[in-house]
């Protein structure tokens, strides 16, 4: 995943005026890493020509992030900790290091999403309804009109024509917002690309990435990935239906899943700038190792995040939601996916790291990637384009699912899906770098 620093401006944030029918939301001012940020605290300094440093912000006073549980650094060994019964050899095991860092302690669910969905609905309407303001060239939206957006209401509706279901897509004439035109405008800064030594004289315009991604799931997953299976109930209503709230979410690719992340880190920073504090690190997906460890839960060479050897406990109880035995899909207490947090946590108090949903990484899927990666926090990354070959877009998927067998339940089982394809199986979990006295406040 690229890394990157954006700023927002306080809440209400800047958005681009759409022109066209390719509606979509703009980040807007971006503070990026490599950037110098002009200011700092100099005010009271004693005149007495000595050295007394300046401070960049305000004081350091994020709280624990709602939902996260920080996992400590450690060392543990990576890879197998049973047979390799595929003989595929995709995974040795290495022993390696990982810093410490948050991660959510559930998989993000409906409910977490639709407040993204949301997010970029209103952000889309509301500057099609010219609530806001133009500021540099920029369109800043006014939230407190936003929130009086009235969809139902028929000048609303005459208002945001351009993103309303054309009538050929209309049910009984219904006029609806068109999914398809929920877009976010993503801007990266590719700091990796930027560090390589041949690139040091090159402008800072060739590595920031621009493109707009679809925010909406792809509900028809649950259809598309069971031939000849009735599974039309999960796709009219285990998105839209608050019975489903708290279970996690699906039909989320790769991209959007990033998207998410680079979501929530405006969410927070433009709060944090106008309450006029610094901004903090970015959410992001985890690297394949930074899962591993977390769902390991410090016990550096068990099979499963409960340990060895068995998926059940000594009661018989499965002790996940995944396929028991040739198919006994609803054994375990969940015939297709369960809430994020049901079964009892690993030992760092996080839940699912086995079955439920499989989960996306920031990783490039790679056979012989453990052959040279680094030992301390190792990565492999690829910012894939459009015009790549697929496999370029293969990313790590982690934890197996409800409808996968024990073997992929393994906290060291590897496996891959394209980064653009979405699945009825796999969801995600954010991860962000803070210190871990977030938590002691």
């Amino acid at each position: 995943m690229k890394s990157v620093k954006h700023y927002f401006c306080p809440i209400p944030f800047n958005m681009m005026k759409m022109k066209n029918l390719s509606v979509f939301v703009a980040l807007v001012v971006m503070f990026i890493a490599t950037g110098c940020k002009i200011g700092g605290k100099s005010k009271g300094l004693p005149n007495d020509g000595q050295l007394h440093g300046v401070s960049p912000a305000a004081r350091y006073n994020l709280t624990k992030p709602p939902g996260m549980l920080y996992i400590p650094p450690g060392t543990f060994h990576m890879g197998p900790s049973d047979e390799d019964i595929n003989y595929n050899y995709t995974a040795r095991n290495k022993q390696i290091s990982i810093n410490g860092f948050w991660m959510d302690a559930t998989e993000i669910t409906n409910n977490e999403y639709r407040q993204f969905v949301n997010w970029v609905r209103d952000s889309t309407v509301a500057t099609l309804m010219n609530y806001g303001k133009d500021v540099d060239g920029n369109f800043v939206v006014d939230w407190k009109k936003a929130q009086t957006i009235k969809y139902g209401d028929k000048s609303t509706i005459e208002k945001i024509d351009q993103i309303i279901l054309t009538p050929e897509n209309r049910i009984f004439g219904k006029k609806e917002i068109d999914p398809s035109k929920i877009v976010y405008h993503s801007e990266t800064f590719d700091l990796k690309e930027a560090a390589k030594r041949e690139n040091a004289s090159q402008p800072r315009s060739r590595f920031i990435v621009k493109k707009n991604v679809k925010v909406y799931p792809d509900t028809l997953v649950w259809i598309r990935d069971f031939s000849y299976s009735y599974n039309e109930p999960m796709t009219k209503r285990y998105f839209s239906h608050p019975a489903f709230g708290n279970y996690p979410v699906v039909g989320v690719n790769w991209n959007q899943a990033t998207a998410f992340c680079e979501w929530r880190t405006h969410y927070l920073n433009s709060f944090l700038a106008s309450k006029k504090r610094p901004n903090e690190s970015d959410f992001r997906l985890p690297t394949e190792a930074e899962w591993e460890y977390a769902a390991r839960g410090g016990r550096s060479q068990s099979m499963f995040p409960w340990g060895n050897y068995y998926l059940r406990n000594k009661k018989g109880c499965l002790l996940a939601n995944f396929k028991p035995g040739r198919g006994n899909y609803p054994e375990d207490g969940a015939f297709y996916t369960a809430r994020a947090d049901a079964y009892w946590p690993n030992d760092f108090g996080l839940y699912c790291m086995a079955g439920n949903v499989s989960e996306w990484t920031s990783s490039l899927f790679y056979e012989g990637a453990y052959n040279f990666q680094h030992d301390m926090n190792p990565d492999i990354r690829f910012n894939a384009q459009d015009s790549d070959p697929p496999l370029m877009k293969r990313k790590v998927v982690r934890g197996g699912s409800w409808k996968d067998v024990g073997y992929f339940l393994q906290t060291s089982t590897r496996n891959y899906e394209y980064m653009d394809t979405a699945k009825a199986y796999i969801g995600f979990r954010c991860v962000i770098d803070l210190p871990a006295s977030q938590g002691k406040r």
